[in-house]
């Protein structure tokens, strides 16, 4: 009778170390990502926007004084605020999305300014009587906004601020005739048309 020999098994070889590396920066990279990506902002919120801009513009434009088209223009500027707190407070909840964490605080730091500064030079060319430069100068200043605080959002949020811009700048260079028609088209079809992109690729 022979001797007889144990048969030890076969133990599995780790994971290379590189390999694992790689999963735990990948792991960081995308909880960072979650972590710093203000993701409240809501798609359908955003087409509803659009669509009260559209009927502002459609008023507006029949308006033969400068005082009754903006007044349905600050009017639109309540009705989407209002919209914008209801919708991104919705899915906040939804998504258990805290509103004022970092991200959120810096994106509405970040589009207050230039928001706060079309204030202030829409008042000043009222006052002095450039009633004409304020459509481009509300388009050019908000894409800005969207832009500085897009930066903490999704990465579709800066490609509408560009939008916006080019809407703005085309704005003041162009007849003042089509100055209603340009701030219908931003903000009214370009919330619509990336309020649908958002819904789609991140939820509501």
């Amino acid at each position: 009778m022979g001797p007889i020999h144990l048969v030890q098994p076969q133990e599995e070889e780790p994971p290379a170390l590189h390999t694992r590396a790689m999963d735990n920066l990948r792991y960081i990279r995308e909880t960072m990502e979650r972590a710093t990506a203000f993701t409240a902002i809501s798609g359908w919120g955003l087409v509803a926007i659009g669509i009260t801009a559209l009927a502002a513009g459609l008023v507006s434009g029949q308006q033969k004084s400068f005082k009754g088209w903006l007044t349905i223009w600050l009017a639109e500027a309540v009705v989407a605020l209002l919209i914008a707190g209801w919708s991104m407070d919705r899915k906040a909840r939804v998504t258990k999305t805290p509103l004022l964490s970092g991200p959120g605080r810096k994106v509405v730091f970040s589009l207050s300014p230039p928001l706060f500064a079309g204030a202030i030079l829409s008042l000043v060319l009222y006052r002095a009587g450039s009633t004409n430069a304020i459509p481009g100068l509300w388009l050019l200043l908000y894409g800005t906004g969207v832009i500085t605080g897009g930066v903490f959002s999704v990465s579709v949020v800066p490609i509408m601020g560009l939008g916006f811009m080019a809407l703005g700048a085309a704005t003041l260079f162009l007849p003042p005739a089509f100055a209603n028609w340009f701030m219908a088209v931003g903000f009214g079809g370009l919330h619509i048309v990336f309020g649908v992109i958002i819904a789609r690729r991140y939820g509501g």
